[in-house]
């Protein structure tokens, strides 16, 4: 069992350094990518304030597959293309929205999302799937939670 800190009190910043430890932990104690997708989408729940949803999709037969995550039950299947999902997907690059509502191809899984930030991951050069995270405040995502969680699925990536 890993050692978990009570994120009550932390600064934004620590609280995302916290999470990227809890992380490099998992990865080294673990070796199942289903068993550390979820124990990664409960740590980013977990050390990241005022967000409504985070986890994993998954690319499979060309489509992005609900995967692991924290929140209310979400959409299953995500087109290429479709959604902040599916868009990072298409251009290869992660997503930092402010306003999901300013987008015409938004799908709203839970209406209650206002912003949202997905990171793009890759197995061997490959798609592999999405991290995405949902906020219910416009503009909650930051510089710094991109850098933080590209770093998070860089690790992930090592370990795929």
């Amino acid at each position: 069992m890993i050692e978990t800190q009570d994120p009550k009190g932390m600064s934004r910043e620590k609280r995302l350094k916290s999470a990227l430890l809890f992380t490099k932990a998992q990865l080294k104690n673990e070796t199942d990518t289903l068993a550390n997708l979820a124990n990664i989408s409960a740590v980013i729940n977990m050390y990241m304030d005022d967000i409504n949803w985070v986890g994993f999709y998954l690319m499979r037969s060309g489509e992005l597959i609900l995967g692991p995550f924290q929140g209310k039950p979400a959409c299953n299947r995500i087109e290429i293309g479709s959604g902040v999902c599916g868009t990072s997907v298409k251009e290869g690059k992660t997503q930092l929205v402010d306003d999901v509502l300013s987008l015409d191809n938004h799908i709203a899984c839970d209406s209650a999302s206002r912003s949202e930030l997905v990171v793009p991951i890759y197995r061997n050069g490959e798609i592999f799937g999405v991290l995405d995270i949902d906020s219910p405040s416009l503009a909650r995502f930051t510089e710094l939670e991109k850098q933080y969680m590209e770093e998070l699925v860089a690790l992930l990536q090592e370990s795929l």
